[in-house]
């Protein structure tokens, strides 16, 4: 595998009203927006001090068919996404869009695990030029969380997948095991045992930001809701968990 396969390259926001959007992530986050002026499709950049962050979307057509709501997407670079999209299907994940190709930027997939957790599938056309972000920068996502299978008999597939391992782990009661994975030289988030009441898996994005207290304040002040926190968690920082005026699901992380 090539050094940056198995790790989150990018994020996208797929939502019923970008301008919308624009003006949430740029109260509650800092970020800037920029037309991406790509051919056929609208699409944004979110930026953070001139870099882009992430991306935004009008949510699909079918996924609007199906009463889905806006969602973020998280991509993982693998090497070859052919290759990746066959694995998912051989163990038990769906596809949802096939290998595609974006003309002079990559090639692409959408899939969900077994538990139906959806996520991303990259290759980039040109991986020399591609660097996994820094997850302690101001607006980058500083952690990867998934609500799924039980880490216990769920991670199999993320490992054989991506080339995950197994980090430190907490036990959490009635909601079992909080498993951390990454790569064999970073953690990049943590797994656990969706709700009951969570008809699918999912997974979800904690955004860096200076202040969670200050940052729950704004959330609340542009429309949004938070749904969990502000909170600490292991290590001293502190978190929480919201929804954007659109309905999509997002997490920050910081300081109190």
């Amino acid at each position: 595998m090539a050094n940056d396969a198995g790790r989150f390259i990018w994020y996208e926001l797929m939502t019923t009203d970008t301008a919308a959007a624009q003006t949430f992530y740029r109260q509650v986050v800092g970020w800037g927006a920029t037309d991406a002026q790509m051919p056929g499709m609208p699409y944004w950049m979110f930026n953070m001090n001139e870099q882009p962050v992430a991306g935004l979307m009008d949510l699909p057509e079918q996924a609007r068919s199906m009463v889905s709501p806006p969602v973020w997407m998280g991509y993982v670079t693998v090497d070859d996404v052919d290759a990746s999209v066959a694995q998912v299907r051989a163990k038990g994940g769906a596809v949802y869009v096939p290998p595609t190709d974006i003309p002079n930027m990559g090639r692409f997939s959408i899939v969900a695990d077994p538990a139906g957790a959806a996520f991303g599938l990259w290759r980039s056309a040109n991986p020399a030029q591609d660097t996994p972000p820094d997850m302690t920068a101001p607006g980058r996502v500083g952690w990867n969380e998934l609500y799924g299978a039980d880490p216990t008999t769920g991670f199999d597939f993320y490992a054989s997948l991506f080339g995950w391992e197994k980090k430190d782990s907490m036990e959490m009661g009635d909601m079992g095991v909080y498993q951390i994975f990454g790569p064999s030289d970073a953690a990049l988030g943590g797994m656990m045992r969706k709700p009951e009441a969570m008809p699918v898996g999912a997974w979800g994005y904690y955004f860096n930001v200076s202040s969670v207290e200050e940052a729950a304040e704004r959330v609340k002040a542009a429309g949004g809701q938070v749904v969990l926190g502000p909170m600490e968690v292991p290590g001293g920082q502190w978190m929480l968990q919201g929804v954007d005026p659109q309905g999509a699901h997002f997490g920050l992380l910081g300081t109190k």
